[in-house]
């Protein structure tokens, strides 16, 4: 599923900007690294298990970023509907 996360013309990266597009219904997948400090990403987390949002689980923020195609760490990402 990682494999596509780059070619996706709807996809946010970004805690903020996630958590935004959830609370407007516009997400359809939401991806957590799990080295992410638990604080940054709780409330995101919280919204998408209340929103039904199906969350996928990345092995690292190093390999989220190289998934999204930037080249930066990522705590969070969102395929948009």
């Amino acid at each position: 599923m990682f494999e596509e996360l780059k070619n996706k013309k709807k996809l946010i990266v970004g805690t903020k900007q996630a958590l935004k597009a959830l609370k407007e219904d516009k997400a359809e997948t939401l991806f957590i690294a799990k080295d992410a400090e638990k604080h940054v990403i709780r409330t995101i987390e919280d919204e998408a298990k209340k929103r039904k949002i199906q969350i996928v689980y990345a092995e690292s923020m190093k390999k989220l970023g190289k998934a999204c195609g930037i080249n930066i760490s990522a705590a969070t990402a969102v395929i948009l509907k």
